[in-house]
């Protein structure tokens, strides 16, 4: 079985919050720094999404590729990847779960890659760390400063 690499975070909102804007891909480009578009290419009959086209720019890894994701009830997503130019292998989930009677969330995020040129597995599990602590701060940053400026399901900020 293939090695990965695993990461938390506590975030200041409840787990729907988080899980929100975790299944919102459209919006991806906008909070993470990597990936520049997201297309879903498919959603289930609750309307997550099934399959997302995916951009990547993350420096030395730039890839189009295409994730299938799977739901598990509202506190985790598990993806795998279905073809891409670079990569072999790209698997990971989220998982949310309360705190605090639900009023802050812990993420745990876990992560394999395998690309398809060589690389020491050192150096690898490096970069999925360096992947998973920019998501995973990049979702906090996200969720903890609220719903984007027009976003439809809210109402405007009248403060």
């Amino acid at each position: 079985m293939a090695e990965h690499t695993k990461s938390s975070i506590t975030i200041e909102a409840a787990p729907a919050d988080v899980m929100g804007v975790i299944a919102d891909f459209n919006r991806y480009p906008e909070w993470t720094g990597e990936v520049k578009e997201a297309e879903i290419l498919s959603a289930d009959d609750r309307g997550r999404a099934e399959q997302v086209r995916l951009l990547l720019d993350a420096g030395a890894i730039k890839d189009d590729h295409t994730l299938a994701y799977r739901w598990v009830g509202d506190s985790e997503v598990h993806w795998s990847l279905v073809k891409s130019q670079m990569l072999r292998t790209l698997d990971g989930s989220y998982a949310v779960a309360p705190l605090d009677g639900g009023a802050r969330t812990e993420v745990t995020y876990q992560l394999t890659v395998d690309v398809k040129i060589p690389m020491l597995g050192m150096i690898k599990r490096k970069a999925e760390k360096v992947i998973i602590d920019r998501a995973l701060a990049g979702l906090k940053k996200r969720v903890e400063s609220g719903p984007p400026a027009g976003a439809s399901d809210s109402p405007p900020d009248k403060s």
